[in-house]
């Protein structure tokens, strides 16, 4: 055989590899296309479908005369896909530039920096650009309504949007701790935005679309839409000015004092819904990420102290509604210590202002505020029903505002009492409370006797504005008789007199029945002994001074609680007396809150039912 010619054997051999070659692709082509087609195509599927999630606006928060506290913003994301592009578009570049804030130079460089059109297409590419390719660049997001309508206007292909909310408040740090905020990423951390989530997150739509490998959104190919459903309001009981009243008390407080905190709560004791409540110090919605733990720390319901003299009116209130006394039966007020059970119990000291020399009334205790007399009236009930009274009064429970993070305070059960709990608790010793609780105390008698929620959601709206759900007053138990909280009412009044016969007379506002109760409370630290054992005792150099009260006396319509914490450094004495730091605030505020509120005096300001023996002090 010539050597020109392969041989027979060897063709074949080729002619099978090739038609075996052909055989197998055929058959790999029929195993994929034909065989395999719906495994393979699920396989696609799931590499370039996409469910976009198209979220719900937040419902606003709105105070009670429908002024935003809280809103979302609805912006844009602009993005473009260069692939897309096309050079009869380029005039309009400029023009989407201004729209989104850019120089036309920088809107280039995004669109040519990483781009792979046709030859004919294509724009030129700036040499000095990244290459890899990309089929989506952001352009901006921070694009508002009106500038997207604008740039859909343009239909510039390839550039596209996506709606976004971001969380605004437009008050800044007004009613900051009741309100709470909304993080970066959408969700929920403290206040009335957490509690009511459920009603202002509203239910999230959601579209089909396709990737491409990079698992950018391929927005061209956008098919099924399901709208989102935005969220409900909500309307709360806070009243701005109000709110703005309280804040700038506050700061006035902060700036003379220098206190450790401070709190002032405003409500309507009828009804138990709160019109305002500031804390110092405060921060600002808008920049949460900026402010430190303290300033976020709701201090009305997180943070406990000794009540001090505010508490003496569980005593009262319990020895008038058992009928163990009337205000008019007296104590001796001068005694050092008097036997309970069979044991001689130590009074408490009165304060270094007091010094009694005459038996005092029921009326006087109260007006006076004295230690003695109110440890009395806890012995005359007794440990068992002293401590089921202030257990109705609120203490030692949550009060029920919903705005998170709050605490029950500390009342110790009968059985855990000392020797000397029975005469220290009665003047507000031996027991934490939350100035919300103290709060809700006080609306006890200004409400007739009944204990009421405080609350701060009057109702639900839908995006139409129509009321899906009231908020009604809630009425936890009662308390008191009415006719004890009358009496009590009376009496407290004998407190704010301006004629100086009780504790607080810079609390008095002319024309109007003052009823309220102060508190100085030595503040419990931590003292090395000699021996160099930690221990807690009462300092006689750092106090927070409270004053709780409302008015008018004979038909509460406001009650306001003023608590300053550690004011002592900044006060001629170095003793932050409940009458010097907190009365006046309650009365600066009370008579701002006539002219707003429009409050009317009584017909006739009579004062205390009760005559006062004894005296101015």
């Amino acid at each position: 055989m010539s050597r020109g010619f392969a041989s027979n054997y060897r063709i074949a051999v080729v002619v099978a590899a090739v038609v075996a070659s052909f055989t197998g692709i055929g058959a790999r082509l029929v195993s994929l296309h034909v065989l395999q087609r719906a495994k393979f195509l699920s396989y696609i599927g799931k590499a370039r479908d996409e469910i976009i999630v198209q979220n719900a606006r937040r419902g606003d928060i709105l105070d009670a005369h429908g002024s935003l506290l809280a809103t979302s913003r609805s912006l844009v994301v602009i993005g473009a896909d260069p692939q897309v592009l096309c050079k009869e578009d380029e005039a309009k570049w400029p023009e989407l530039a201004r729209l989104l804030g850019l120089s036309p130079a920088e809107l280039q460089k995004k669109f040519t920096g990483k781009i792979r059109m046709p030859d004919d297409e294509a724009p030129e590419i700036d040499p000095t650009a990244d290459s890899h390719e990309t089929r989506w660049v952001k352009l901006s997001d921070t694009v508002d309504e009106s500038a997207y309508d604008q740039i859909k206007t343009l239909n510039v292909r390839g550039v596209y949007g996506s709606r976004i909310y971001s969380r605004a408040y437009p008050q800044n740090q007004l009613a900051a701790h009741v309100l709470g905020y909304v993080n970066r990423e959408g969700e929920p951390v403290t206040g009335l935005e957490r509690y009511l989530d459920f009603y202002l997150r509203g239910q999230n739509g959601w579209l089909e679309s396709e990737r491409d490998g990079l698992r950018h959104e391929l927005a061209q190919f956008r098919s099924r839409e399901v709208a989102p459903a935005d969220g409900y309001d909500a309307v709360l009981s806070i009243d701005t000015v109000v709110q703005h009243m309280v804040e700038q008390e506050l700061q006035a407080l902060a700036d003379k004092y220098h206190p450790a905190k401070a709190t002032i709560i405003v409500g309507d004791p009828r009804t138990g819904f709160i019109l305002a409540l500031g804390n110092w110090p405060t921060f600002n919605l808008n920049d949460y990420n900026k402010a430190d733990l303290p300033s976020q720390r709701n201090i009305a319901v997180a943070d406990q102290f000794e009540p001090g003299s505010t508490f003496k009116i569980v005593a009262a209130s319990g020895a008038l509604d058992a009928g163990l006394v009337t205000p008019a039966s007296t104590f001796d007020c001068t005694l050092e210590s008097v036997e309970y059970k069979g044991t001689e119990r130590r009074l408490p000291r009165e304060s270094e202002l007091d010094h009694f020399d005459h038996p005092l009334t029921v009326a006087e205790i109260i007006a006076k505020s004295s230690n003695k007399g109110a440890a009395q009236l806890g012995m005359l009930l007794g440990d068992e029903k002293f401590y089921d009274y202030a257990r109705a009064f609120g203490f030692g429970e949550l009060t029920g505002f919903p705005v998170g993070g709050e605490i029950d305070g500390q009342l110790a059960p009968p059985s855990k009492w000392d020797g000397l709990t029975i005469t220290r608790m009665p003047m507000g010793q031996s027991v934490g409370a939350t100035p919300m609780q103290v709060h809700c105390a006080m609306g006890v008698i200004a409400s007739g006797g009944l204990l009421l929620r405080p609350q701060v959601v009057r109702q639900i709206r839908d995006v139409d504005g129509t009321v899906v759900y009231q908020f009604a007053p809630i009425v936890k138990r009662r308390v008191i008789s009415e006719g004890t909280a009358q009496t009590m009412q009376h009496l407290l009044e004998g407190v704010a007199m301006a004629d100086g016969s009780g504790t607080a007379p810079l609390a008095a506002i002319s024309g109007f029945e003052v009823a309220g109760k102060t508190g100085t409370a030595q503040k419990l630290l931590p003292v090395t002994t000699p021996s160099g054992k930690t221990v807690l005792r009462y300092s006689d150099r750092h106090h927070v001074a409270s004053f709780v009260g409302f008015f008018p006396a004979s038909n509460p319509q406001v009650a306001i609680t003023v608590i300053v914490d550690d004011a002592d450094a900044a006060v001629p004495g170095g003793i932050a007396y409940g009458n010097l730091v907190a009365a006046p605030v309650f009365k600066r505020l009370g008579e701002r809150l006539i002219q707003y509120l429009n409050i009317q005096p009584p017909i006739a300001s009579t004062g205390p039912k009760f005559a006062m023996e004894g005296g101015a002090r």
